[in-house]
């Protein structure tokens, strides 16, 4: 046999080694899809999307973008949102929706504001404001779970009726916060920051604790991820959508109570429209609208990305109606960057 024949019948390892390479490399793609679909990956890009925001404000309106009293602006108007964004959250995460946040503000921060409630303290106020929220959120609640209506249709309703009962409540009439402990409490300033940025902050954390820490947040993940699956798993599905709603009422009241310390007046248009721009928050932080996945981080994150975004058009006086449309394209992109994601994590 001549020396050509034997290193022909000799085998080769060259194709082994081409198919080895090929399945590395589609591990590693699948590796890198993977990180960016996880948390990690959402957030670094939703950082990344701020840091440049940031240098856009910078580069067009230089110190008054940059200074401290902008930044503290830009945290104490994103503060409100902020807190409804938490509650909005847990709402989104279970596949559902509540369209009432911004009326129950308003109704909670009017109630809070009559002259019986003002007669017994601050603190009075305080509570009633929080019990105005959480039980608007009970209700919304108990007409979804129960009473089998659709999130939207039920929360539109409660969107109307809120604002109607906040309007007959004020007679259209703005009401100042007359108790002056209140004000000490709520307004000005705490180690430089303002005191509404402070609550956030807690909020936000303990949002992030109850959602990542608990077994209340691993159930509703698995709620909205497939709620016949939880019903099996032994998760009380209606009771679990109860709380959630009623989670949102309360982050309501407690914003209503910030809405008061911001601005000292309690009025029927308080967080008018304000709905929308927490779903769009909650929405660009990653929170899937289909429910079965959410992100208190990425929430924080895309509500300063909005407010951010919304402090740089007004510093460059652009004018409102472009503001309105590229929030709009900011939203599209986000949904259509969340479907795309998850195809990838299909495959």
């Amino acid at each position: 046999m001549s020396e050509q024949q034997v290193s022909a019948s000799m085998p080769t390892d060259k194709p082994d080694a081409d198919e080895s390479a090929r399945v590395e490399k589609a591990a590693s793609e699948r590796r890198r899809a993977g990180f960016m679909s996880g948390a990690a990956g959402r957030n670094i890009g939703l950082v990344l999307a701020l840091v440049l925001l940031c240098v856009l404000g910078f580069a067009t309106a230089g110190e008054r973008f940059a200074s401290v009293s902008n930044l503290m602006t830009i945290l104490s108007l994103g503060s409100v949102t902020g807190v409804l964004a938490i509650g909005m959250t847990f709402v989104i995460t279970t596949g559902g929706i509540d369209l009432s946040v911004g009326s129950v503000l308003g109704l909670s921060s009017v109630w809070a504001t009559t002259l019986a409630t003002q007669s017994y303290g601050w603190v009075v106020m305080v509570i009633c404001a929080l019990a105005v929220g959480l039980g608007a959120g009970f209700l919304n609640g108990l007409i979804i779970a129960y009473g089998r209506v659709v999130a939207f249709i039920a929360t539109l309703a409660m969107l109307v009726a809120a604002r109607g009962l906040a309007e007959l409540i004020a007679q259209k009439r703005t009401q100042i916060v007359n108790v002056q402990e209140f004000n000490d409490i709520f307004r000005g300033n705490l180690l430089g920051v303002p005191k509404i940025v402070w609550i956030f902050a807690i909020v936000a954390v303990l949002g992030w604790f109850l959602f990542n820490r608990t077994t209340f947040g691993r159930r509703t993940v698995a709620v909205g991820g497939n709620p016949e699956a939880a019903r099996l798993a032994g998760i009380k599905v209606k009771r679990h959508l109860m709380y959630v709603y009623a989670l949102s009422g309360l982050t309501a009241g407690i914003a209503g109570v910030m809405i008061l310390a911001r601005t000292s007046a309690g009025s029927s248009t308080n967080g008018l429209l304000l709905e929308l721009d927490v779903i769009a928050a909650v929405v660009v932080g990653g929170t899937l609208l289909a429910g079965g996945r959410g992100s208190i981080v990425g929430t924080v994150l895309g509500v300063l990305i909005f407010t951010t975004l919304t402090n740089v058009f007004i510093i460059n006086n652009v004018d409102s109606s472009v503001q309105q449309i590229a929030k709009g394209a900011i939203i599209v992109g986000a949904v259509l960057l969340q479907q795309r994601i998850a195809r990838r994590s299909t495959r």
